[in-house]
């Protein structure tokens, strides 16, 4: 991957929720301390860790929906796609509305997607459920369909938020094999996923957080294994 454009880049990253509990007392997690990293274009970097280190949060400080409150963000690429199961889609409005708008945030004319309408079905595979409104899909539904959009509109950095083990096994396969296929033709995409071999299969590197930093970063079978003993020494 060296020499390609770099795609992201970030520096000293720091965001740190407030919430507030009475009119006098706050308290403040920090979810990301101090992240540096960069992402080439056409690689693929698989983000693991603990739940609570910050791979969620980091996510939606790419796809520009947290800035940072500290360090430096920069984008240098258009079109970025977050599939997350926490956000996504209007509960109210059918599943081929809800195609339309996500595709229209992706850049595409209204009629590019509409073009595409048959084939995003037909990925996902939710049947005339795509003329029913979204709070009526089950949570696998909501992620074929997310996934669907996200695949089959052209997009410049695909984020993945534990979206690929969502769904029965056939279709988790089908997914991951056209996500193969996608990184084949030099998709840029940070994938955060809890399955170990999924990571080794798809990523070129790997990126540890812990506790909102940066633990290790590289080969995907070294941090692994590096991740794995820090969880058995500290299981």
């Amino acid at each position: 991957m060296t020499g390609l454009p770099l795609s992201v880049e970030a520096r000293d990253l720091a965001f740190t929720f407030r919430q507030r509990h009475s009119l006098f007392r706050h308290t403040h997690h920090k979810a990301i301390d101090g992240i540096s990293f960069s992402v080439r274009s056409g690689e693929t970097l698989g983000v693991i860790g603990a739940n609570g280190c910050g791979k969620s949060t980091l996510l939606k400080i790419i796809a520009g929906i947290y800035s940072p409150d500290a360090g430096e963000m920069k984008r240098h690429c258009q079109k970025i796609s977050l599939l997350s199961l926490a956000l996504g889609f209007d509960p109210d409005l059918s599943g081929i509305d809800n195609a339309l708008i996500s595709g229209m945030f992706l850049g595409a004319r209204r009629a590019e997607v509409q073009a595409k309408i048959p084939e995003i079905i037909e990925f996902a595979e939710i049947g005339d459920f795509v003329y029913q409104p979204i709070k009526t899909y089950s949570t696998g539904m909501r992620a074929r369909l997310a996934f669907s959009v996200a695949l089959t509109m052209h997009t410049d950095l695909l984020l993945i938020d534990e979206v690929m083990g969502v769904g029965d096994a056939r279709f988790r396969e089908k997914a991951e094999k056209a996500m193969i296929e996608r990184i084949e033709s030099d998709q840029t995409v940070i994938l955060v996923s809890h399955s170990e071999p999924q990571i080794k299969r798809l990523c070129d590197r790997v990126m540890w957080l812990d506790k909102g930093k940066v633990k290790q970063c590289g080969n995907p079978d070294e941090v692994l294994a590096a991740y794995n003993r820090f969880n058995h020494a500290n299981g």
